[in-house]
């Protein structure tokens, strides 16, 4: 099927429902320009001794605070990123009532930026700081201009709202994410490998007979879904009614 009868077929099942669930991970955030750290580059090499998987485990964010946050300020919090076509697109169905939740891996808020409401960050927002002695709350902007080690008002530490590897997911989070899963009529796929787990893993949640995986390349999942199109999500999305 060529592309074009790809995005007819899905816009067809996007007017005649009132229960689209999208399910997002990377790839929907790249396309506005925040990179992907598990692409290392040559410049990664250079700066950083260790992978970005170990310096974003909570074991290394006890250890080594100081050089988790000069990772985390240069390659996290891309504060000045935008909306793309996608976050929009998803933001105007549930404004029209078509789309009942986002459920992201994206810690980058860009999905509340665009506009959408409901939206379940399984990953958590580095837009949320909090002291983990006090509960203080503090903003991005807060983190980002600080130096060192982030100190409270209080004299304790502020860990990023965000989860990382060795953590759990927090648990209503995910219990919300099977739930509108479960129930979903379309449940759209996008700009996600499919490989991490348990995000991966909520697929199988799903009850209906129009999964729809969107991705620049194949998936393991690609087999399941009743329709498969690959290529940017930023552009198949401004094609999208």
């Amino acid at each position: 099927m060529a592309q074009s009868e790809q995005i007819a077929q899905l816009n067809e099942w996007i007017k005649s429902t009132d229960n689209i669930v999208f399910f997002g991970g990377a790839g929907v955030s790249t396309e506005s320009g925040i990179p992907d750290f598990r692409s290392v580059d040559g410049l990664y090499n250079q700066q950083y001794d260790y992978p970005p998987e170990t310096i974003l485990s909570h074991t290394f964010y006890r250890r080594n605070p100081a050089e988790f946050y000069r990772f985390y300020r240069a390659k996290m919090l891309c504060l000045d990123a935008k909306p793309n076509a996608a976050h929009l697109k998803l933001a105007q169905w549930e404004q029209e009532g078509k789309l009942k939740a986002v459920v992201t891996q994206n810690i980058d808020g860009l999905h509340q930026a665009a506009g959408s409401k409901v939206v379940l960050e399984l990953h958590g927002s580095v837009l949320r700081n909090y002291c983990e002695s006090c509960g203080k709350y503090y903003d991005a902007e807060f983190i980002l201009h600080s130096e060192g080690v982030p100190a409270c008002s209080c004299g304790g530490g502020i860990k990023p709202d965000v989860v990382l590897y060795e953590e759990g997911l927090n648990q209503k989070t995910l219990s919300d994410a099977i739930r509108c899963i479960s129930e979903a009529d379309v449940l759209i796929v996008g700009g996600t490998s499919l490989a991490v787990y348990p995000a991966a893993g909520l697929l199988d949640y799903y009850n209906g007979n129009k999964l729809v995986l969107v991705n620049k390349t194949p998936t393991p999942r690609d087999s399941i879904a009743d329709l498969v199109v690959q290529g940017s999500i930023g552009e198949i999305f401004s094609q999208l009614s």
